[in-house]
């Protein structure tokens, strides 16, 4: 083959190459869940994301955590060992005060496990 036709196939493989990223995303970067309202395995990581956060709060202060789970309205995926969700959940205050938090949750479906990574404020709350 000559110089030009590799040149030429290579230039070509590598922008295949990165069409592909472009239209399915880098692999192992996070991914938009859509539908996040009506899909209901991520609202119910985040009722188990406020409840593990609670029950966490509970233990530490001696009684039990006081957010109320209202929905989650945000989520993006990520492929980690399971998969990994990055949840931006609302929660009532016992004062009824709503508030956005961010929370991330690592589901692991053949081990029958999840568990919350972190659990904390949104910056969207200030």
């Amino acid at each position: 083959m000559s110089r030009s036709t590799i040149l030429t196939l290579s230039i070509v493989f590598f922008v295949l190459f990165i069409s592909n990223f472009v239209a399915n995303g880098i692999p192992g970067g996070r991914k938009k869940v859509e539908n996040v309202k009506t899909n209901k395995e991520v609202q119910e990581l985040g009722r188990y994301s406020v409840e593990e956060y609670n029950r966490s709060e509970g233990s530490r202060k001696g009684g039990v955590g006081s957010l109320k789970f209202s929905q989650v309205v945000e989520a993006e995926t990520q492929v980690v060992s399971g998969i990994k969700y990055y949840l931006k959940i609302v929660a009532f205050s016992k004062s009824g005060v709503s508030k956005v938090f961010d929370a991330e949750v690592v589901v692991k479906a053949w081990m029958h496990s999840k568990e919350l990574l972190n659990f904390k404020p949104s910056p969207a709350n200030k």
